[in-house]
């Protein structure tokens, strides 16, 4: 068995949907997630922070970040007899992906106390383009470009994770596609997380003093990282600790 989770990040669109979308969440969105439990272990939600200067030409999620755990993938509960979820008010853009709970590769700041440094956490996720090979995706983001981000001279920690084939079923009503864009249903290949200091940091590593990087041959976009933001390349700026535990402070519909 292996832990695993689906990390779900959330893009609002306007911010007049902002009061609606919380009360969704609270009243209606949380309590039917939870239908998992007991095959949910975790359910936590991050509340994004403003990204730093530049931050948002990086495919920026400003909105929120959630993640629900199990004990296993195998063991999520599917959508038989269940209730299709209630309808999210506004535009809000998603994103999901399912990843071991535990990074696949740890590359930089395992030793780091908690005391060491303060933590702004860059949420990366990503995917090869159209035409290019996991596998050849995977020789240069873990051989070429993860050294060279290394260098980064801000980085106080890095690891990454490789990301399962296959979504999570969602009980969905007629309605669903029509209230979610198309990167809802992407594949996405790896979720990466770069740690910083404070805004600063990031500005220093990510925009002043950037490592050289070397271009792959298959790049869809001309600079760093590569990938075109917005549609390869989505990221959000979170802190350290969640703000939100849903297994302590809410109760699941009773279905």
């Amino acid at each position: 068995m292996e832990m695993s989770k689906l990390l779900i990040i959330h893009k609002l669109n306007d911010e007049n949907d902002r009061p609606a979308l919380e009360r969704w969440f609270y009243r209606y969105h949380v309590p039917e997630v939870m239908t998992q439990i007991p095959w949910t272990a975790k359910y936590v939600l991050y509340r994004v922070v403003p990204a730093p200067p530049g931050g948002e030409n990086y495919g920026y999620f400003n909105y929120r970040v959630h993640e629900n755990w199990v004990p296993d993938k195998t063991l999520r509960r599917g959508t038989k007899g269940l209730l299709a979820m209630t309808t999210q008010p506004g535009a809000c853009d998603a994103i999901v992906v399912s990843i071991p709970a535990e990074p696949t590769e740890d590359f930089l700041g395992g030793k780091c106390c908690f005391d060491d440094h303060t933590i702004l956490r860059w949420v990366t996720v990503f995917r090869y383009p159209d035409g290019v090979s996991v596998e050849e995706g995977e020789d240069w983001y873990l051989n070429t470009h993860v050294p060279e981000v290394m260098k980064q001279p801000g980085l106080t920690r890095f690891f990454s994770t490789k990301a399962y084939n296959g979504k999570m079923p969602l009980p969905q009503g007629e309605d669903f596609k029509e209230n979610h864009d198309d990167l809802f249903y992407k594949q996405w290949h790896r979720v990466s997380e770069m740690w910083y200091e404070n805004n600063n940091g990031w500005v220093n590593s990510i925009l002043s003093k950037p490592p050289q990087y070397t271009k792959p041959q298959w790049a869809t976009y001309e600079n760093y990282p590569f990938l075109i933001p917005g549609s390869e390349f989505i990221s959000t700026f979170i802190l350290e600790r969640p703000d939100q535990d849903y297994i302590r402070d809410f109760r699941p519909l009773i279905l």
